[in-house]
């Protein structure tokens, strides 16, 4: 299972593989940056991109958080939005490796997204690489003691 921030990193990676497959060159922060994660040039214009991960799927839809509850062990309790205005891209990955470019505009949540239906659907883009671990779904699919015990005849080494 990857912490946050590893998950953060792949997220991050994806987005400048995206971004760099569509001819744009891409820079990061030097340090950590509140507002965007990176910066591209694209068809001469520069954009700063704020990226999100999510692995938690409700329904065939995925639920990303956009608001920041510290992270630290100093958080005062206060809750960030994010604001539009100081961004121009949200690039999301979620799971299963399906990512979405949206315009700053077209954000229509401080809190959290959820994609993977219609509203978001014209800013979907290529799939990328699924995050690495485990994917969370609001309710587990049940398993039988014998999927979680795995078959002792493959354990021993011998044929099924």
């Amino acid at each position: 299972m990857l912490t946050p921030r590893e998950q953060g990193d792949v997220g991050e990676m994806s987005a400048m593989c995206w971004l760099a497959s569509r001819g744009a060159t891409v820079a990061i922060p030097v340090g950590s940056s509140r507002n965007w994660d990176l910066l591209a040039e694209l068809d001469v214009r520069v954009v700063r991109v704020q990226v999100k991960t999510s692995t938690c799927s409700v329904k065939d839809r995925w639920d990303v958080t956009l608001c920041t509850r510290g992270g630290n062990q100093s958080w005062n309790g206060l809750v960030k939005r994010l604001d539009s205005s100081r961004f121009d891209y949200l690039f999301v990955l979620v799971g299963d490796g399906r990512r979405w470019f949206i315009p700053a505009a077209q954000v229509a949540a401080g809190w959290h997204l959820r994609l993977g239906g219609p509203k978001y659907a014209e800013f979907e883009v290529e799939r990328g690489d699924p995050i690495p671990g485990r994917t969370r779904t609001a309710t587990p699919p049940l398993q039988s003691a014998s999927d979680r015990r795995g078959d002792a005849r493959a354990a021993k080494g011998t044929r099924l």
